[in-house]
């Protein structure tokens, strides 16, 4: 596809596969590489891993992958403030889809705590990610149908602030325009999130495809977050698609 861009925003590098699995194979075989990579050259690495439905099967494959897993740490891009045997909780995700087979071994930082609200964990979980090795290796995200990462959700009370890259914030809680309905929510803020080496967005279907293109070719970030990623150049960008 043709990917807009400009002299100081170069457009992210798109790689389009056939079938879903293809794109799971080639995806997981990459972060493998990538990781195992930093490991030879740093000693540890890190990688953070997206949420919600469409990365499960990738873990599935990348769990079997060989890499120095016990080298390697691996956070969230955000997480629901909700009990971890939640099966809406990003972190049973990663527990039982990705920290198995040989991943096993990697060192799980995770984004939620015992405390009530998300807000009262903020400093403390701050502190965990600050700990990480950093910059983030790899940082998977994928992208809603209105344009959020991670929890960095249009219309969120604490969006804008999650994405002032001038925040020193790693972390911050996320409430939805919908609490109700979506929950509280802890999100890597926009400076954590580049951060980073590389950062690999993981969409699939027509409407994200559309909805990507959308967020490429506008400006209002607090709109669609997403471009918040998109429309820089200080870290690569590619973007992983199937139908």
């Amino acid at each position: 596809m043709s990917n807009a861009a400009s002299a100081e925003h170069p457009a992210p590098s798109f790689h389009e596969f056939r079938t879903a699995d293809d794109l799971y194979a080639n995806l997981a075989r990459t972060i493998a590489q990538r990781l195992t990579a930093a490991v030879a050259r740093d000693g540890a690495a890190s990688f953070v891993a997206p949420g919600g439905t469409t990365p499960g099967a990738v873990f599935d494959v990348l769990a079997q992958c060989s890499a120095p897993w016990k080298d390697i740490q691996i956070t969230l891009s955000d997480d629901r403030w909700t009990e971890t045997a939640s099966s809406r909780s990003n972190e049973r995700l990663v527990r039982t889809r990705l920290l198995t087979g040989n991943a096993s071994a990697a060192h799980l930082v995770p984004l939620k705590t015992e405390h009530d609200r998300a807000k009262d964990a903020e400093a403390d979980l701050n502190a965990a990610i600050a700990a990480m090795h950093r910059p983030f290796d790899i940082v998977g995200l994928g992208m809603g149908a209105d344009g959020h990462i991670a929890s960095l959700i249009p219309e969120a009370a604490g969006l804008a602030r999650a994405l002032d890259r001038n925040d020193p914030a790693l972390v911050r809680a996320i409430n939805p325009p919908d609490v109700a309905a979506m929950g509280e929510r802890m999100t890597l803020t926009l400076r954590a999130i580049l951060n980073a080496h590389w950062i690999v967005l993981l969409i699939r279907g027509d409407e994200k495809l559309q909805a990507y293109k959308h967020a490429l070719n506008g400006a209002d970030v607090l709109a669609a977050p997403v471009r918040a990623v998109l429309h820089q150049s200080a870290v690569p960008v590619s973007v992983f698609w199937s139908p």
